[in-house]
C-alpha cells in the first residue's frame, strides 16, 4: 500500500485501515489511487472529507462511527465532479445500474453488473 497519512476518525487497527464492507475498501482504494495519479493531493482529500463530515454534523446527523465511509463517498464524488473526472450524469447512471443489479441478484450471491451494463 502507499504511504498515505492516517486521517482523523478513520477506522483502523495496528495494521492500517479497517473496513466493515467491501465497498468501503474499494472507495478507500479509489481515493488513494486518484491521489497517487495526481488528480488531487492527499491534503486536498483530507480537507474535502473534513468538510463533508462537518456538513453532516451541522445537519444534525448522528456520528455513531458507522457513517465514516458514507462521508468518504460523498467527498470522493465531490472531488471527481469538481475535477471533471466524470459528470454527475455518469455517476447517476452507474448508481442506477448497480441498483438494478442489486435488486436482481439472489440473496447471498455477489452483486455484479451484466456485460451489457459494463
Amino acid at each position: 500500500m502507499t504511504d498515505v497519512a492516517p486521517l482523523p476518525l478513520q477506522p483502523h487497527d495496528d495494521d492500517g485501515p479497517v473496513f466493515a464492507e467491501p465497498w468501503q475498501a474499494q472507495a478507500f482504494a479509489l481515493a488513494v489511487k486518484l491521489s497517487e495519479q495526481g488528480h488531487f493531493t492527499w491534503a486536498e482529500w483530507a480537507e474535502t472529507l473534513g468538510a463533508e463530515i462537518q456538513a453532516a454534523q451541522e445537519a444534525g446527523q448522528p456520528d455513531l462511527g458507522d457513517t465514516y465511509y458514507e462521508h468518504w463517498m460523498r467527498a470522493l464524488e465531490r472531488l471527481i465532479l469538481e475535477k471533471r473526472l466524470v459528470t454527475s450524469e455518469t455517476i447517476t447512471h452507474r448508481a442506477d445500474e448497480w441498483r438494478r443489479a442489486y435488486l436482481n441478484t439472489p440473496h447471498g450471491q455477489p452483486v455484479a453488473l451484466s456485460a451489457a451494463e459494463k
